[in-house]
Protein backbone atom coordinates (compact mmCIF):
# COMPACT_ATOMS: atom_id res chain seq x y z
CA UNK A 1 0.00 0.00 0.00
CA UNK A 2 1.00 3.57 -0.09
CA UNK A 3 3.64 5.06 1.78
CA UNK A 4 4.03 2.02 4.55
CA UNK A 5 0.57 1.92 5.16
CA UNK A 6 -0.51 -1.85 5.44
CA UNK A 7 -3.75 -3.01 3.23
CA UNK A 8 -5.78 -4.20 6.25
CA UNK A 9 -5.58 -0.49 7.90
CA UNK A 10 -7.10 0.95 4.74
CA UNK A 11 -9.30 -1.60 4.91
CA UNK A 12 -10.67 -0.82 8.63
CA UNK A 13 -10.76 2.57 7.73
CA UNK A 14 -13.17 2.28 5.03
CA UNK A 15 -15.36 0.16 6.95
CA UNK A 16 -15.07 2.88 9.50
CA UNK A 17 -16.53 5.08 6.90
CA UNK A 18 -19.61 2.69 5.94
CA UNK A 19 -19.82 2.74 9.99
CA UNK A 20 -19.88 6.34 10.32
CA UNK A 21 -22.50 6.64 7.46
CA UNK A 22 -24.48 4.30 9.07
CA UNK A 23 -24.38 6.28 12.81
CA UNK A 24 -25.25 9.05 10.31
CA UNK A 25 -28.24 7.46 9.05
CA UNK A 26 -29.34 6.92 12.59
CA UNK A 27 -29.06 10.49 13.71
CA UNK A 28 -31.22 11.54 10.75
CA UNK A 29 -33.61 9.18 12.10
CA UNK A 30 -33.38 10.15 15.55
CA UNK A 31 -33.57 13.99 14.64
CA UNK A 32 -37.01 13.19 13.40
CA UNK A 33 -38.41 13.31 16.92
CA UNK A 34 -35.90 15.61 18.92
CA UNK A 35 -37.14 18.61 20.72
CA UNK A 36 -35.13 21.36 22.81
CA UNK A 37 -36.69 18.95 25.84
CA UNK A 38 -33.44 17.25 26.51
CA UNK A 39 -35.23 14.09 27.73
CA UNK A 40 -36.28 13.75 23.40
CA UNK A 41 -31.97 13.71 22.79
CA UNK A 42 -30.77 11.38 26.00
CA UNK A 43 -33.64 8.66 25.66
CA UNK A 44 -33.58 8.68 21.71
CA UNK A 45 -32.97 5.52 20.70
CA UNK A 46 -31.68 6.02 17.29
CA UNK A 47 -29.41 8.45 18.41
CA UNK A 48 -28.25 5.99 21.10
CA UNK A 49 -27.67 4.14 18.54
CA UNK A 50 -25.96 6.38 16.23
CA UNK A 51 -23.40 7.40 19.20
CA UNK A 52 -22.55 3.35 19.75
CA UNK A 53 -21.83 2.68 16.01
CA UNK A 54 -19.82 6.08 15.65
CA UNK A 55 -17.58 4.68 19.15
CA UNK A 56 -16.99 1.38 17.14
CA UNK A 57 -15.67 3.47 14.39
CA UNK A 58 -13.77 5.80 16.41
CA UNK A 59 -11.81 2.68 17.83
CA UNK A 60 -11.41 1.24 14.17
CA UNK A 61 -9.75 4.12 13.40
CA UNK A 62 -7.42 4.56 16.19
CA UNK A 63 -5.95 1.48 15.48
CA UNK A 64 -5.74 1.90 11.64
CA UNK A 65 -4.04 5.24 12.23
CA UNK A 66 -2.04 3.34 15.09
CA UNK A 67 -0.09 1.67 12.06
CA UNK A 68 -1.12 4.06 9.09
CA UNK A 69 -0.09 7.21 7.96
CA UNK A 70 -2.96 9.78 8.26
CA UNK A 71 -1.67 11.64 4.96
CA UNK A 72 -3.17 7.99 3.26
CA UNK A 73 -5.96 7.04 5.62
CA UNK A 74 -8.21 10.32 6.35
CA UNK A 75 -8.59 10.55 2.77
CA UNK A 76 -10.34 6.68 2.89
CA UNK A 77 -12.63 8.90 5.20
CA UNK A 78 -14.30 10.44 2.64
CA UNK A 79 -16.19 7.53 1.20
CA UNK A 80 -18.32 8.03 3.71
CA UNK A 81 -20.46 10.54 1.81
CA UNK A 82 -20.42 7.57 -1.17
CA UNK A 83 -22.22 5.26 1.76
CA UNK A 84 -24.24 8.24 2.82
CA UNK A 85 -25.61 8.74 -0.48
CA UNK A 86 -26.27 4.91 -1.44
CA UNK A 87 -27.88 4.21 2.67
CA UNK A 88 -29.80 7.78 2.23
CA UNK A 89 -31.17 6.28 -0.84
CA UNK A 90 -31.71 2.61 0.14
CA UNK A 91 -33.40 3.70 3.68
CA UNK A 92 -34.60 7.56 3.29
CA UNK A 93 -35.75 6.92 -0.18
CA UNK A 94 -33.92 9.90 -0.86
CA UNK A 95 -32.85 10.22 -4.77
CA UNK A 96 -29.36 9.49 -6.67
CA UNK A 97 -29.05 12.87 -9.13
CA UNK A 98 -26.52 12.75 -11.89
CA UNK A 99 -24.94 15.56 -9.89
CA UNK A 100 -24.57 12.78 -7.17
CA UNK A 101 -23.22 10.16 -8.99
CA UNK A 102 -20.36 12.38 -10.51
CA UNK A 103 -19.77 13.67 -6.86
CA UNK A 104 -19.02 9.83 -6.13
CA UNK A 105 -17.01 8.97 -9.11
CA UNK A 106 -14.48 12.07 -8.39
CA UNK A 107 -14.66 11.19 -4.71
CA UNK A 108 -13.64 7.18 -5.23
CA UNK A 109 -10.69 8.69 -8.08
CA UNK A 110 -9.42 11.25 -5.24
CA UNK A 111 -9.56 8.04 -3.23
CA UNK A 112 -7.51 6.07 -5.64
CA UNK A 113 -5.22 8.24 -6.32
CA UNK A 114 -4.16 8.72 -3.02
CA UNK A 115 -3.81 5.47 -1.76
CA UNK A 116 -2.35 3.91 -4.52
Amino acid sequence: MSGGTPAWAVVLTALTALIAAVGQLFFKRGAATVSPNLSTWLLNPQLLIGLAVHAVGFVFIVVALRHGRLSVLFPVLATSYIWGVLLAARYLGEPITLGKWAGVGLILSGVVLIVR
